[in-house]
């Protein structure tokens, strides 16, 4: 079991609906963050303004359906912000309600076509669901045209290209990430995803590195990095690793991969096998083949002759006792 979780192949060819689960997993953690909520809205005291704060504190509690209400209120109040449907829209994709999500950000691009918020917010959204890696594309293409400074564009551009299995695209635009803010740590790991599913993995372990670096407790890139070891047959560094992840997190999966790299450092590690001598070769002595085939010739020759002398002999007794 080990050995299956640790090759190569299986992490290189994970299914694109598998992929889509680790990117809700990841969209969902707080790590992705965007200008979620904005502020932004008219009208006075008691208006959409009001209702806008109290949605923002209420999304900020994640009691995300009472946000909803809020929000709604303040598109009541003032239809025509489109902060407002997107602040929505963030609140419902947090409930896991998508469709809905992506049905309010569309309406925010309806209202602002030249926003790039409600492009990118679809996008990240679009990124959630099922067979919709397409359309997040295409909106991470519109948020790059529209705001070629935000780095957001070319993160979730790069999310999409791995949902697609694009990675030498995803890389590069991850690396476009971080050139823009090189504080996004989560652009670290997914470029590193996909230079190790390029089989890159010096660059690998160097982003893998920067985020350990930076969080010494961090077991999951630990493991992460202690793969990419093991995928490049360093299984001591690739032990080591797995073995301080779990002292900070004991878990089963990464138990077995430890004794996977054990197994393989022992197996490498390994004596040559001694050389099995060649048998000596044995006198070949009078018994053989020739020496027999000459014996029995010898013998009826032999025989050829005592016949002969005998009938020779018996001819002269014969003749004798005729005459």
């Amino acid at each position: 079991m080990a050995q299956k979780r640790s090759s190569g192949g299986t992490e290189m060819r994970i299914k694109t609906d598998q992929m889509r689960r680790v990117i809700v997993v990841i969209l969902l953690s707080g790590l992705v963050a965007g200008p979620l909520f904005a502020r932004r809205s008219g009208g006075g005291g008691g208006g959409a303004g009001d209702h806008t704060a109290k949605g923002v504190e209420l999304a900020q509690q994640k009691q995300y359906d009472a946000a909803v209400v809020e929000f709604t209120k303040a598109i009541e109040a003032n239809p025509k912000d489109p902060r407002s449907y997107s602040n929505r829209g963030t609140s419902l994709r947090a409930a896991g309600k998508l469709p809905e999500a992506v049905a309010d950000f569309s309406k925010a691009i309806e209202i602002a076509p030249k926003d790039f918020v409600g492009y990118m917010e679809r996008s990240q959204t679009e990124l959630m669901m099922a067979n919709q890696s397409d359309a997040a594309l295409a909106d991470a293409n519109k948020v790059i045209e529209l705001k070629p400074d935000e780095a957001a564009g070319y993160k979730y551009r790069g999310f999409a290209e791995i949902a697609a299995t694009q990675w030498d695209k995803a890389a590069a635009d991850f690396t476009i990430a971080i050139q823009k803010k090189p504080d996004d740590l989560q652009s670290y790991d997914r470029r590193a995803w996909a230079n190790r599913n390029l089989k890159q993995y010096d660059a690998a372990v160097t982003d893998y590195t920067v985020l350990i670096t930076h969080n010494p407790a961090d077991s999951e890139s630990l493991v992460r990095r202690g793969l990419t070891y093991a995928l490049a047959q360093d299984y001591e560094k690739a032990i080591t690793d797995y073995e301080a992840a779990l002292k900070i997190k004991p878990d089963e999966d990464t138990g077995s991969r430890l004794q996977y790299a054990r197994a393989q450092l022992a197996a490498k590690n390994a004596p040559p096998p001694a050389a099995t001598p060649a048998p000596t070769p044995t006198p070949a002595g009078l018994l053989t083949p020739i020496n027999i085939g000459i014996g029995l010739a010898v013998i009826l020759i032999l025989a050829v002759v005592v016949k002969l002398v005998t009938r020779g002999k018996s001819e002269a007794t014969s003749s004798k006792r005729i005459r």
